[in-house]
């Protein structure tokens, strides 16, 4: 297959939602219908002693959440298909912004009964911005909810996307007979005990058809009729180059953990979803169809496999063919590397591959020469656009639980910072380590991780601050002014980077105004 054909039959994509809203049961099902698994895992269950192919950390099992992104590749018609399952907890958000840099498309996976949620909205927010095409599910059918029309005018209203139905609910919950799949004119029938099993479909493409009343009865027929007349005049006609645009967002109703509407969400998204897109670099825009090799990494993750206790950097490949064994420049760096063994994924299994082409997502093992944000060329020096690391809202001192666990611990907490879930800043005074993390149920994480995969143990000391701001000027008398009067309240970030700890917001205000030749940032780019 020739190289041009390799990059069309990508299809790269990101499934976001609020937590609880079924996108890691949604993940399996895809993966189900690729073959890549045989038997769909369970996010939360006390029966089945299988877990989500997603959620491969100890602590995912545990809680049931998922806390890092994970990555998987299968073929599907023909096709090969990167899903990127990310977190929906808000704590681990900045995981998720960072996966949303990395690909073509986004399925937005919303729960009937509970609508849109706050954590969809921030999330959307960032595709919108972006211009990412984007296909909404809505799951849970197969239980009582919110009324169809009602839930694409919340989908309108909040997250401010055009919407144009693909498939239609018949009744809900108990009364759940199936969906119409507008798309393709067929009936698809609900059974709710055939989760492996393929749906049953009727093609009907007119809806005046005795056979619909047959398969759903007289009245849910009618309501069906009654509703898509409404639905077919009030929204748009699906249009593929619009939804490519960002501008037009096809919407799926079904039931994830019964395994219905998958398929058909299926079958539109590969025949829709674009092939890998130009990525905008701070240079030159890069097109996936040049000869020459790029690519970013998005991801850091340490000990994927806590027995050999790597680290690996996920990379996206955005133009030309990446090789084993070949040379390829780090931009940052400015030196020359080779990697003998990169993978691709099915969570935490891994493949050695000997190359891989734009829209692909690489591993490469890590001792600690990548950062996030760092770009791969074959010489060229192109940055792409930056990832910012917001500023901590939360904070909190760490101490060493076990003195003999020392080197262990350093070690540890280096290699978690490096994945950019949570931020260690240095006080310029004290030398105190201080981790600040965007949610606190990442102290959790942090804690857990330590004791587990690095056998060290540390526990925690509040910490009485509002915000961490990295600092700058163009002026070194007015950096110097600020280390000699407020060098209490700063610290230096793992990068030596220079921050301002703000006790509270007036304390802020009062810096800025003391010191108006330095610049407060909320964000540091990457």
């Amino acid at each position: 297959m020739g190289f041009q054909e390799e990059i069309k039959r990508r299809r790269t994509f990101a499934i976001i939602s609020h937590p609880d809203a079924g996108k890691t049961t949604l993940t399996e099902k895809l993966l189900l219908f690729g073959g890549a698994i045989q038997v769909a895992g369970a996010v939360k269950s006390n029966k089945i002693k299988r877990h989500a192919t997603s959620d491969f950390m100890e602590i995912e099992k545990q809680r049931g959440i998922s806390v890092a992104t994970s990555v998987m590749a299968f073929e599907y018609e023909d096709l090969q298909i990167n899903i990127l399952d990310t977190p929906g907890h808000q704590d681990f958000a900045e995981d998720t912004y960072r996966t949303l840099t990395a690909v073509d498309s986004v399925i937005v996976v919303i729960d009937v009964a509970k609508g849109v949620e706050t954590q969809t909205e921030k999330l959307v927010e960032v595709c919108r911005m972006r211009n990412t095409p984007v296909i909404v599910f809505i799951n849970k059918l197969d239980r009582e909810g919110l009324d169809a029309i009602d839930l694409l005018d919340e989908i309108e209203s909040k997250l401010g996307l055009t919407v144009t139905p693909l498939s239609w609910p018949i009744g809900m919950g108990q009364r759940f007979k199936g969906v119409y799949n507008l798309y393709e004119k067929k009936l698809c029938l609900f059974s709710p005990h055939s989760k492996q099993e393929v749906d049953e479909t009727i093609t009907i493409t007119d809806l005046n058809d005795g056979r619909l009343d047959k398969e759903v009865g007289q009245r849910p027929a009618d309501e069906l009729r009654e509703e898509l007349e409404t639905v077919t005049t009030v929204y748009p006609d699906f249009d593929e180059t619009v939804y490519r645009k960002g501008a037009l967002s096809p919407v799926f109703f079904g039931s994830a953990v019964n395994n219905f509407g998958v398929k058909e969400l299926l079958d539109c998204f590969i025949r829709v979803a674009p092939h890998p897109q130009p990525r905008h670099a701070e240079e030159r825009d890069v097109d996936p169809f040049e000869k020459k090799f790029s690519g970013f990494v998005f991801k850091i993750h340490a000990n994927i496999d806590p027995r050999h206790r790597d680290r690996i950097a996920f990379v996206r490949i955005c133009s030309g063919t990446f090789e084993r064994n070949t040379n390829y420049y780090n931009v940052r760096t400015g030196k020359s590397m080779k990697f003998s063994n990169p993978t691709s994924f099915m969570a935490a299994r891994k493949e050695v591959i000997d190359e891989a082409f734009p829209g692909d997502i690489v591993g490469l093992y890590d001792s600690g020469n990548f950062k996030i944000g760092d770009t791969l060329t074959e010489g060229e020096i192109l940055h792409f656009k930056g990832i910012p690391s917001f500023s901590p809202e939360q904070f909190r001192y760490v101490n060493n639980a076990n003195p003999l666990k020392s080197k262990q611990l350093a070690k540890g907490i280096e290699q978690l910072m490096d994945e950019g879930v949570a931020q260690l800043f240095t006080r310029e005074d004290t030398g105190r380590q201080i981790i600040g993390t965007v949610g606190s149920l990442q102290f959790d994480v942090i804690q857990y991780r330590l004791e587990h995969e690095y056998g060290a143990s540390c526990h925690y000391e509040p910490v009485s601050l509002h915000k961490a701001c990295w600092v700058s000027s163009t002026k070194p008398e007015a950096i110097r002014e600020l280390m000699q009067k407020r060098k209490k309240d700063l610290a230096q970030d793992k990068d030596g980077r220079l921050v301002f700890l703000a006790e509270s917001a007036w304390m802020l205000r009062m810096a800025q105004e003391n010191f108006p030749n330095v610049e407060f940032h909320f964000t540091s780019e990457l």
